[in-house]
């Protein structure tokens, strides 16, 4: 009899072990660190998830925000970054230029305003609370990195306030010639609020509209602040315009933004959208194919119009008139205010 309780005894004791074990490997562990307190310890060498972030993340916080018109070369600008071995850009959440436009509306509404100043909400007040909500997306949306940045084309349409908020932020606009970006938008179907995608006039008016004031804004951030990069150079002259914008960045040269494509879905790479548009024409190399595949679709009536529909064209460098313009040609006005990357980057590049 008591050979066979302590027979019982010791199955009793095995199978809680084994029972016990089982649980500690099926997860009775601690859980897994978020991508915030994991940037908080690679970045700041502490990491609190009970602070908040105003309290752990610095406002001048170095984010990267790439922005311009949607179908200018915004998605392959954040591939080509997110291949850097310092930079996590990841996909655009569109949930950023939403809540910008909502925090412009307050400003703008005067009986908003007396609303929110009567019940104590400052303009300090707001800033914060969008600083921290923004840098809650921007970092806890994908892997920490050394450097993060975030791709939400309409986002520097708020620039201005952005640069205000984010002392140390810098932007990227990117920049196509309209009549490409229209045409590729309504060719791909590509829905953008108030746009009318069987007008050509219409979208490159409004076009038009957006980015002289994305455009104005880089300007007047200056040079240390904000850098323009065309699409048609980027694509034609490839290492000189990512040696250009990492000088902006004050990043290390990494040849792997040359080969973004080789890094598509590994870890630490480049990770894609399913739901982006440009996620299927990104996952090959830089190339130049889209250039030229909007002639012969705008109308004649709108080409001859051109110059009065579309001003910025002449503004950014491109002949309104020209069917197509020749891109080979770099025009400086497009870079009015990015003289010293671009001439630190090519005596870079004429070195190595």
């Amino acid at each position: 009899m008591r050979s066979t309780r302590t027979n019982l005894l010791l199955a009793c004791v095995l199978l809680c072990s084994v029972s016990l074990l089982y649980l500690g490997m099926s997860g009775g562990g601690c859980p897994p660190k978020s991508h915030r307190y994991r940037w908080m310890e690679l970045n700041l060498h502490s990491g609190n998830q009970n602070l908040s972030l105003t309290e752990q993340i610095p406002e001048d916080t170095p984010i990267i925000f790439i922005g311009g018109f949607p179908r200018s070369g915004t998605t392959l600008m954040r591939v080509m970054l997110d291949a850097h071995n310092a930079v996590r850009c990841g996909e655009e959440t569109q949930v950023i230029p939403r809540l910008l436009t909502m925090r412009a509306s307050w400003s703008k509404s005067a009986k908003e305003r007396i609303r929110l100043d009567e019940a104590g909400v400052t303009d300090q007040v707001l800033d914060s609370a969008v600083r921290a909500f923004l840098l809650e997306v921007i970092i806890g949306h994908g892997e920490p990195a050394p450097r993060l940045c975030n791709k939400d084309p309409f986002s520097l349409k708020s620039l201005s306030y952005l640069a205000r908020i984010f002392p140390k932020a810098k932007f990227v606009l990117m920049l196509r010639d309209g009549r490409a970006t229209v045409h590729s938008m309504i060719s791909r179907k590509v829905t953008i609020s108030g746009f009318d995608l069987t007008s050509y006039r219409d979208c490159l008016t409004k076009w038009n509209s957006a980015v002289e004031t994305m455009f104005s804004q880089c300007q007047a951030a200056g040079e240390v602040r904000c850098m323009a990069i065309r699409y048609e150079q980027l694509v034609l002259h490839q290492e000189l315009e990512m040696r250009k914008l990492l000088n902006f960045l004050e990043l290390q040269w990494d040849p792997s933004v040359l080969h973004h494509e080789e890094l598509i879905g590994k870890a630490g790479g480049v990770s894609l959208s399913k739901v982006e548009r440009s996620t299927d024409q990104v996952m090959k190399p830089v190339n130049t194919e889209a250039l030229s595949k909007w002639v012969g679709h705008v109308p004649s009536d709108v080409i001859n119009d051109m110059a009065e529909i579309a001003p910025m064209l002449a503004r950014l460098g491109y002949d309104p008139h020209a069917n197509p313009p020749d891109y080979t040609k770099a025009e400086s006005t497009v870079y009015p205010f990015n003289t010293s990357q671009g001439a630190k980057a090519a005596d870079t590049l004429h070195q190595s």
